[in-house]
């Protein structure tokens, strides 16, 4: 179940033509947290938001339905759903008849469950586009950069005589599909409360992922982990807004127990 290569992800395959649960690939949630030595209680709590733009399904006379859906996986749940699989499953959707669609809505909620270990929520239709937000973008910062992985935490500074309450975004996050090889674009948005991030450090660092293989729930996982143990913040919010690819895009989001959840939107280049 855990090994991608043992998997259809990375193959060329035909798109089912029946519903088919069992295209699902789960993959454990502490393969990647192993590298981060995350054991025990976990020092975030968050989720996994998806986005899935092309979900359609048969009424009961056979005439199509099309419909958009947002899924929220929690982060407390032992796996995640690799990306690929979740597609060729929406997919075997799309020749199968439902009564109507909540009863679609239910179906995906309990198969997605049953693939993560942990309830899964399933909703139709999509946050809106969204940018009004007080975010300083940090993209335009005059810095010289060298690194592209493996990503770097010692590139990270902060100036703890310095307190400050902010956030930060950067749209330049890139990463490697480990199973694909193909990239994945990502903004990500940082928000803490403690000490002064250097925000060139700061940029350096999220372009050191440039180069890495990860999956976008581990990439997020890492940035988290790496800014808690560097900068010290005492409170701390990371989300990253993928672009889409195969009619779907990926928004985990991880932060210190108590922060409030990010608002439900979509990135202009989603």
């Amino acid at each position: 179940m855990s090994r991608p290569e043992d998997s259809l992800l990375g193959r060329e395959v035909a798109y089912p033509r029946h519903y088919d649960p069992t295209l699902l690939f789960p993959i454990p949630r502490a393969t990647g947290r192993q590298g981060l030595a995350l054991e025990g209680e976990l020092p975030f709590t968050g989720h996994d938001r998806w986005h899935a733009y092309e979900l359609s399904w048969l009424d009961p006379r056979g005439k199509p339905v099309a419909a958009t859906a947002t899924l929220a996986v929690p982060a407390s749940t032992p796996n995640l759903v690799e990306s690929k699989s979740l597609k060729l499953y929406l997919n075997s959707l799309n020749a199968s008849r439902f009564d109507d669609g909540e009863s679609v809505r239910t179906r995906i909620a309990d198969d997605l469950s049953q693939a993560a270990g942990g309830p899964v929520e399933v909703r139709f239709g999509l946050p809106p586009l969204s940018r009004d937000d007080d975010a300083v973008c940090i993209d335009a910062l005059d810095v010289e950069i060298d690194s592209y992985g493996p990503p770097d935490p010692s590139l990270l500074r902060a100036d703890t005589g310095d307190d400050t309450d902010e956030t930060l975004r950067s749209e330049l996050l890139k990463s490697n599909c480990p199973v694909t090889g193909q990239p994945d674009w990502a903004t990500v948005e940082i928000a803490y409360r403690g000490p002064r991030i250097d925000r060139a450090s700061l940029l350096r660092y999220l372009v050191s992922f440039r180069e890495h293989a990860g999956f976008h729930e581990q990439c997020v996982e890492q940035i988290f982990v790496d800014l808690l143990g560097r900068c010290r913040p005492r409170q701390l919010s990371v989300e990253a807004r993928y672009t889409r690819r195969g009619g779907l895009d990926i928004n985990p989001w991880r932060a210190t127990p108590g922060c409030p959840s990010p608002l439900a939107r979509r990135d202009l280049r989603q």
